[in-house]
């Protein structure tokens, strides 16, 4: 498996960023400018590639580019911002993914979805139905991965930002989640509660290392013992804009020819 990393550069309004489920506090933009450099440096560590979408200093949250875009396969359904401060994020990731020859689908006009809303498991994906993503979001997702094999499953989120600051999934299809954060963990069939909210969210690297915040000690000792390799990155600044290790980046994911 080869895999390009789409990742965006912070910008100098980062702390003008919005938030909406935790109270807000300073940003340090530039301990979160190097705190991003060190989380493109182990994606580079794997052997991922990296493409560096341009940074787009109208938008304090563009860092958080997988909210742009949602990729299946070889093709890349580009994202509605729910939130008004972030429209017009999503053209240069979008170029990006057309430019590494993704066909890229379009909601309908009436849709907002956030790809932080998005999560696949194998061949279902799960959609959070949140503040940013709207019932016309779902419906259109569902419309558009349908006939590409995809089983799309909506799920209420009301209590994080977006389902996946909330759930993700390992490497064998468990999904793991902060419970107090997960509306509804029955949903997801296999469902492992960690202990800290920031273990919510890990970017599988391979079949048997993930990414994980810092933040997150007790949830690295979990998963170390069930044999994992765990990498870990510090994204705090990033987190207090309720933003995670899998919004820094959108995964672009092939089979080795």
């Amino acid at each position: 498996m080869t895999v390009t990393a789409l990742v965006r550069p912070p910008v100098d309004a980062l702390d003008s960023g919005v938030v909406d489920h935790i109270e807000k506090v300073p940003v340090d933009v530039a301990r979160a400018r190097r705190q991003w450099a060190g989380y493109v440096d182990a994606l580079r560590d794997v052997g991922w590639r990296i493409v560096e979408v341009p940074a787009s200093p109208a938008h304090p949250d563009s860092v958080f580019v997988e909210d742009a875009a949602v990729v299946w396969g070889r093709c890349a359904v580009v994202a509605r911002a729910g939130h008004p401060s972030r429209r017009g994020e999503q053209a240069a990731p979008a170029a990006a993914l057309a430019g590494l020859g993704l066909e890229l689908l379009t909601l309908p006009d009436d849709a907002t979805l956030d790809g932080g809303d998005v999560l696949k498991v194998g061949a279902t994906v799960f959609v959070g139905r949140s503040d940013r993503t709207n019932d016309a979001g779902v419906r259109g997702l569902r419309a558009l991965l349908t006939p590409l094999g995809a089983t799309v499953v909506a799920v209420p989120v009301t209590r994080v930002l977006h389902l996946k600051s909330a759930v993700t999934a390992l490497p064998d299809g468990t999904v793991i989640g902060y419970e107090p954060l997960v509306d509804e963990p029955r949903l997801f069939g296999r469902f492992l509660p960690v202990p800290e909210a920031e273990g919510a969210a890990v970017v599988v690297l391979s079949d048997d290392e993930v990414l994980l915040s810092a933040s997150a000690p007790a949830t690295a000792a979990l998963l170390a013992r069930l044999g994992y390799r765990v990498r870990l990155v510090e994204v705090d600044e990033f987190e207090k804009l309720e933003g995670c290790v899998t919004c820094l980046s959108i995964r672009v994911r092939e089979p080795r020819p």
